[in-house]
Parts: C-alpha cells; sequence; structure tokens
C-alpha cells in the first residue's frame, strides 16, 4: 500500500508540474539545457524540469526531458525563478536562474544530477508508456507488460505490429503488403535468414520495434517498404547482473525456448554475455484442387529444428570521450525435415502419385562488431567508426523419392552448400552546429560474397526432351557498395526539418560455373527531406520524401533449382535488375489526455518493378516453373491508423488499421498478368489489470482479402488470451498465453491463373505457451529507476544475433 501511495503522489506531482501558473504579463525567455546521471554519464530521460517563483515558490511553468536527456522551457516571464531537476532516486537539482530583455534564451548545458540511494530501498516503479509512439523517422511499438504474453519468440509476436504480417509457414516477413523490407537487430543487419533470426529472438529480451517506413538518407536505401528495427534490451546495471527465461509452446508437437543474459558492469568495463537456445518440432499440411482436371495435391511436412545462439562483448569506457566496444555472435542451427505431396487425379488421366522428400539442413553463423567513439569537446559532437563481419555457412541434403505415377523422373538427391560473407566499414561524423541545427554525415563500404555450389544425383531434361544427368552447378554473387551521406536539420518554435542526400557506387558480379553470367554497375543519388510542423503538444503533423532500392536477393538471382515438388519448381534468374522506388508519407499525431491517436497516408512509385513469374514447364504443360523478372513501372498506395487509449485505471487498449493498394505484373503461363490488389489489417490489443501483479490481455486480429498474381486469399482472423503475473517483488513474471483459440487462422485460397484451382494450409496455430522471466544481480537500485528510462538502445546484451 505504501509503495501504490508513493506511485500515486509521483504521477500526481508530474501532472501538476504540467500545467502553468497563471499567465503573467509578459513571457519572452527559453531556458534549456541536457541532464545526465553523476555514475554512468548517460541522459535521464522523462525527468520532470519545474520553475518556480524564486518569491513563494509556486509553480510557473515545467516539462519533462527527452530521450537524450534534453529539454526546453519557453515562454518564461521576466524576473528571477528557480529551475529545479527532479527524478525518482536522485536528489534534486536546483538552480536560481534570471531571464531579461538582454538575456532571453539561457543554455544551461550539461545538468549533472546525483543519485540518492536511500531514497530507492523498497520503492518499485513501472513506467505507464504508450504502447505505440510516433517519432519524426518511425513507429515505435515499445514491447512492454502488455505484449510480451503474446509469444515466445520475436516471430511470435510480430503480426501483432501494425502494418507488419508474417507468413506463419515460410517465416516470410511483409511490410505494408510489400516482402522488401530489412529486418535488423540493434541497427545491425545479420547473415541469418530472416525466419530463423525471428525464431531465436526471444520475446522477453525486446525492448521495442520500429517501423522505419520511409528512412533518411543516413540509413541504407535497400527495402522498398523500409526497415525494422528489432531494438532489444541492454542492461548496463552495475554490478553482476541476469536474466533468464524459459519458455514452452505445445500444439500438435513441443517447441522450447530459454536464454540466459548476464552482464557485469564495474567501472570503465561492461562484460555481457548470452546463451539461448530454440528447440521445437513442426507440423503443416494443405491441399491444392485443380477443378478442370479433376487432380488433387495433398502436402504433409514435419520439421524437427534446434537453433542455439552464443554470445559475448565488452564495452571498456577509457574516459568520458572514448569508448571502445567488442561483441561476437555464434549462431548454429541443425534442421531435419520430412514431407510428402500425394497427388491423385480422379479422371484416370494420370497414374496416381506421391513424392518423399526428406531434409537434412545444419547452418552456422558468425558476426564480430568493433566500435569505436570518441566524443569531442562540443556536447554531442562526435566521430564513430564501426566494423562489422559476418560469416555465414550452410550444408543442405535433400533427397527425393517417387512412388507410382509414370516412373520416367527416378528418386534423386540434391546436395547444396552455402557460403557468404559481409562485411560492413562505417564511419559516422555528428555536429551540432548551434542549439538549433545538427550535421550529420558518413562514409560506409559494404561488401557480399556468396557462393554456391549444387550437385545432383538426379536427371532433366534437355532442349530436345532426352533425359541427361542433372549437371553440378557452381554459382558465385559479388556485390561491393561505397557510399556517401550527408543530413542537415534544424529545429524552430513550432517547424523542424531535415534533409539528407546519399550516394551509392554498386559493383555486380554473376559467374556460373566459371562463366560470368550476369554483371552489373551503376551509381545512384538517394535524398530524403523531412518537415515536421507542432503548433502545440497535442498536435503534431509531418510528411517525409525519399528514395529507396530493392538489390535482387540472392533467392531471386541464383539460377539453381531452390525446391522442387512433382508439378512445381522454383529458380532464380540472374539477369534482374534493381528496382528504384520515391515515397512520399504523411503522417499525424494528437496526443489526447489518455492517450493519442497517429494517422498516416503513403504513396510509392516503383521502377522496373521485381515480381514473381509462373510459367509452364515447356516439356510438360501440367507442370510450373516459378521464377523471378523486372516489369514495367508501378504504384502503391496506403493508408494507417494506430491508436492508444486508457480509458480507465484498470483497461488499457492500442488498435491499429491499415489498408493499402497496389498494382502487381507479372507472367502467368505465356500471358503478362496485371491485378490491382487492395487489402487491409486490423488489430486490437487489450490489457487489464486485476491486480498489482496480475494482468490480462485480450489480442484480435482481422486479414481482409489479399490477391496474387496467381491467387486470392481468403481472409483469415485469430484471437489470444494471455496473462502475466509478477512475483518476487517483480523480478520474476510467468506468462500464459491461448494462441488462436478459436483455431480459425488457415492459409485459404482461390486461383484462376494458369489453372482454375482452389486449397488451404495449416499450420499449429492453435497453442498454449508459458513463460518464465527472473532477474537476479547486485543491481537492484539501479535497475528500479531504469525503469522509467529510455535507455536509447544501440547495442543489446541479450538474446540476439
Amino acid at each position: 500500500m505504501k509503495k501504490l501511495v508513493m506511485l500515486i503522489a509521483l504521477l500526481s506531482c508530474y501532472a501538476i508540474l504540467a500545467q502553468t501558473a497563471p499567465v503573467e504579463p509578459i513571457r519572452i525567455g527559453t531556458v534549456s539545457g541536457k541532464v545526465i546521471d553523476n555514475i554512468l554519464k548517460q541522459p535521464v530521460s522523462y525527468a520532470a524540469v519545474v520553475i518556480k517563483s524564486l518569491a513563494d515558490q509556486s509553480t510557473i511553468t515545467g516539462g519533462i526531458t527527452k530521450e537524450d536527456g534534453s529539454f526546453q522551457i519557453e515562454k518564461l516571464p521576466e524576473g528571477k525563478m528557480i529551475l529545479e531537476i527532479q527524478f525518482i532516486g536522485y536528489k534534486t537539482f536546483k538552480k536560481e536562474i534570471e531571464i531579461s530583455r538582454q538575456n532571453r534564451d539561457l543554455n544551461l548545458g550539461i545538468i549533472i544530477i546525483e543519485e540518492e540511494v536511500a531514497a530507492l530501498e523498497g520503492v518499485e516503479v513501472i513506467a505507464e508508456r504508450s504502447t505505440i509512439e510516433q517519432k519524426i523517422d518511425r513507429k515505435v511499438i515499445n514491447v512492454g507488460k502488455d505484449l510480451t504474453t503474446a509469444g515466445a519468440t520475436a516471430a511470435d509476436i510480430m503480426n501483432n505490429i501494425p502494418s507488419v504480417n508474417v507468413d506463419q509457414q515460410t517465416g516470410n516477413i511483409t511490410l505494408r503488403g510489400n516482402s522488401n523490407v530489412r529486418v535488423m537487430v540493434d541497427g545491425k543487419l545479420s547473415n541469418v535468414p530472416i525466419a530463423q533470426l525471428l525464431q531465436q529472438i526471444p520475446s522477453s529480451s525486446i525492448k521495442s520495434i520500429e517501423l522505419i517506413t520511409n528512412p533518411s538518407a543516413k540509413y541504407n536505401p535497400e527495402g522498398m517498404s523500409g526497415i525494422i528495427n528489432i531494438v532489444l534490451h541492454r542492461n548496463a546495471n552495475i554490478g553482476f547482473n541476469g536474466t533468464i527465461n524459459m519458455g514452452l509452446t505445445q500444439g500438435i508437437e513441443a517447441k522450447f525456448n530459454t536464454s540466459l543474459d548476464l552482464n557485469y558492469r564495474n567501472g570503465k568495463f561492461n562484460v555481457y554475455g548470452n546463451i539461448g537456445t530454440n528447440i521445437g518440432k513442426y507440423i503443416n499440411d494443405g491441399h491444392i484442387f485443380r477443378v478442370v482436371e479433376n487432380s488433387e495435391q495433398f502436402f504433409d511436412f514435419f520439421n524437427n529444428n534446434k537453433s542455439y545462439l552464443y554470445k559475448i562483448g565488452f564495452d571498456f569506457y577509457i574516459n568520458d570521450k572514448n569508448t571502445f566496444s567488442f561483441f561476437t555472435n555464434q549462431n548454429i542451427f541443425d534442421g531435419n525435415g520430412r514431407g510428402i505431396t500425394d497427388i491423385r487425379y480422379y479422371n484416370g488421366d494420370f497414374p496416381d502419385e506421391k513424392q518423399f522428400f526428406n531434409n537434412i539442413n545444419s547452418n552456422q553463423s558468425e558476426q564480430y562488431n568493433f566500435d569505436y567513439k570518441l566524443e569531442l569537446e562540443k556536447e554531442g559532437h562526435s566521430i564513430e567508426l564501426e566494423v562489422d563481419y559476418n560469416r555465414f555457412s550452410s550444408n543442405e541434403d535433400a533427397g527425393f523419392d517417387f512412388e507410382g505415377g509414370t516412373g520416367i523422373i527416378p528418386d534423386y538427391k540434391d546436395f547444396v552448400d552455402t557460403k557468404r560473407d559481409q562485411t560492413f566499414v562505417n564511419l559516422d561524423y555528428v555536429n551540432p552546429l548551434s542549439e538549433k541545427s545538427k550535421l550529420e554525415a558518413g562514409l560506409e563500404a559494404r561488401y557480399f560474397n556468396t557462393n554456391v555450389d549444387y550437385e545432383s544425383t538426379g536427371l532433366t531434361f534437355n532442349s530436345n526432351g532426352v533425359l541427361r544427368p542433372t549437371p553440378d552447378t557452381e554459382f558465385d554473387y559479388k556485390m561491393d557498395i561505397y557510399s556517401a551521406y550527408a543530413t542537415f536539420g534544424q529545429n524552430f518554435e513550432k517547424w523542424s526539418y531535415q534533409v539528407g542526400v546519399r550516394v551509392e557506387d554498386v559493383q555486380v558480379k554473376a559467374d556460373t560455373n566459371v562463366v560470368r553470367a550476369f554483371t552489373d554497375k551503376y551509381t545512384q543519388i538517394y535524398p530524403s527531406a523531412f518537415i515536421t510542423y507542432k503548433p502545440s503538444d497535442e498536435n503534431q503533423y509531418q510528411i517525409s520524401v525519399s528514395r529507396r532500392v530493392d538489390r535482387p536477393g540472392l533467392e531471386q538471382v541464383n539460377p539453381i533449382r531452390e525446391w522442387a515438388t512433382p508439378l512445381i519448381s522454383s529458380f532464380g534468374n540472374p539477369q534482374l535488375i534493381p528496382q528504384f522506388t520515391n515515397s512520399i508519407e504523411s503522417n499525424y499525431t494528437r496526443r489526447l489526455k489518455k492517450g493519442s491517436i497517429t494517422a498516416g497516408i503513403f504513396y510509392r512509385r516503383i521502377e522496373d518493378e521485381i515480381n514473381r513469374a509462373v510459367y509452364l514447364d515447356e516439356l510438360d504443360e501440367n507442370k510450373l516453373i516459378l521464377t523471378f523478372d523486372n516489369f514495367d513501372n508501378n504504384s502503391s498506395y496506403g493508408f494507417e491508423l494506430s491508436s492508444n487509449y486508457k480509458p480507465t485505471k484498470w483497461w488499457n487498449f492500442n488498435a491499429s488499421f491499415d489498408f493499402f493498394s497496389q498494382k502487381q505484373r507479372g507472367f502467368v503461363g505465356t500471358e503478362q498478368v496485371e491485378i490491382n490488389n487492395t487489402a487491409w489489417n486490423a488489430r486490437m490489443n487489450n490489457n487489464f489489470i486485476a491486480t498489482k501483479k496480475l494482468t490480462f490481455s485480450v489480442f484480435g486480429f482481422y486479414r481482409g482479402t489479399n490477391k496474387t498474381l496467381q491467387f486470392e486469399m481468403k481472409p483469415m482472423y485469430f484471437v489470444n488470451l494471455g496473462a502475466r503475473y509478477s512475483f518476487a517483488e517483480r523480478k520474476g513474471t510467468i506468462s500464459f498465453n491461448l494462441n488462436d483459440i478459436f483455431n480459425t487462422m488457415q492459409f485459404a485460397f482461390d486461383g484462376q491463373r494458369p489453372f482454375r484451382q482452389v486449397g488451404d494450409f495449416n499450420w499449429e496455430s492453435n497453442t498454449i505457451y508459458v513463460g518464465l522471466s527472473y532477474r537476479f544481480g547486485s543491481g537492484k537500485n539501479r535497475a528500479l529507476r531504469r525503469k522509467n528510462r529510455d535507455d536509447n538502445t544501440k547495442r543489446g546484451s541479450g538474446g540476439i544475433l
């Protein structure tokens, strides 16, 4: 009860401070500064800044510090006043200031506040933060106590994020209906396949998910629909601290995930490490019925996957101006899959056939990251050098056995070995030219090298229709990118803007069996611009423009067969060229007394669009060849609406709606097809507070009809129920979740091209999840007060790749 009273008093104090005293006749002054703590020298976010009268100590006005600890209080009257900085667990900072016509703008520079350890004993502060925040160039979804009950891994909670969809069978991710999206962890790309990456990250390790739908020139320009950045918690507590997470998901089969996150910080060193595992069996099934030929394909797939993560790193704070950091990730994956494709011809035109598929796939990813940051004399003036090296190797052995059918194609095996290297070297420079303007610039070099070695014991038809041994193939793909960028921004009273440009020189070489298959070389300029208008604290408007590129991915250019069934085979196209996208986006944010609403619209113009091409096999028109090709210019547009609101003390919710419309062009059979696809999604997450320790959640999702070149996908929806219980003074939590309680998730479709066909695919969506998380260590006091802090994470320390 005592803790609750203190919390209510604190929130009430903040509410009072946000109100201004009676209006003075003349308000001409501004006071600004930046607040940091005395131990870690890090910014103190959301601290209360209070301006009081020197005469009677009454409150004149106030505000809070931003994420970087900075603040600016405007419309101050002339005369002497008292400035106070207040934050739970710290001594109140007081300073006398004076505003006059000769000194209207007062910059206090760096303000250091001291920790008051005694005041922290026995105090618990749980920040009540918005789940969805609209920032200048991104939408930030804070994964707090409501969303952590949604699943065991990042893949499980991604469908809860506005504008994001994850294919539960393939793991492919889309943003605003487009799969051309980059996924990063703490601002860094990984060589690990995205589906595997999302399965490895525990949901409890995620601090927030950033949707950067119109990135500035500072970011790499890949990804038509933008960037999804997963930001992980970073433990900077003094002493030895750790977190252990365990989770069990039970569907038809069981899936287990565990992680141990350890951190030790003392003085100038911060050392951290992580061990994580994700082990599970997965079952999928489906069918496709071809109407005209009266045949049906039945699919059954079973996978047994094991993934292990090891990470270790350290930060060395040489002094106040120099920081050196290093970490390495080691990820090991071992997968074993089996599948059966059963084809039945009900008219008896062809003999029934079965394909038995066995797959053994193992891969290993190694990442080594070095970072050095130099803080110059002026506050915020810095130079940072980062080098990131990533190595990935994969071995896949696949066997295909046939039963029934014509017997023309004998059993065969495919052996695919893949090696991939990525090296990034990045130099960033930041210079706050004045209180209202900032310059950022940088240089970057990126090197990509991929080698795919393919061998097969199978047979294939040559151009004359004669069976020959499948040729062994070696595919080398290299891409070097050199780039430079610069951005400049200024802030005014109600207006701010940022303009930038990025220049990139790209060289691509692709060789097949030591024969040059493809080369490309181009230089492109990628501009960006943002304008923000904030007429009041409650209203914010923004418009932005950018140019981006989608360079063909390895699976899109690799001429080696990716996968096959008796009636479908998939290949890449090494002749693909990049597609370029020009985007314009506008957003409006309205802050309410109990929440906020954000609305946005966007438009994209695409040049040389890359899309699927579906061809009939020249040697057997009953079979299909899937590949990719470039098409004419295209466009798409959409609308998004999201809100978070707290109607009562015991109930809060966030909801979102997104709508998009796009043209799609591609080849299906012998014809070029163009369709107009209009789709929409709706989500709502409700959180109910039963007690201080027990909360419940209800999450609902609905996806409307969606179209591709071949299919029209039917609507799908699901409802999840969750509960979360805290114990051991909030150091431990138990989460319980019932996913897809009505078992309604199903990928069902109706197709017209190149054959009339209908079908559906199913997976283990109806599951039960139980998770346990427990924090331990010596950093209790600092951990408690940091719950109200946004640590502006750049490098995570737990459960990451």
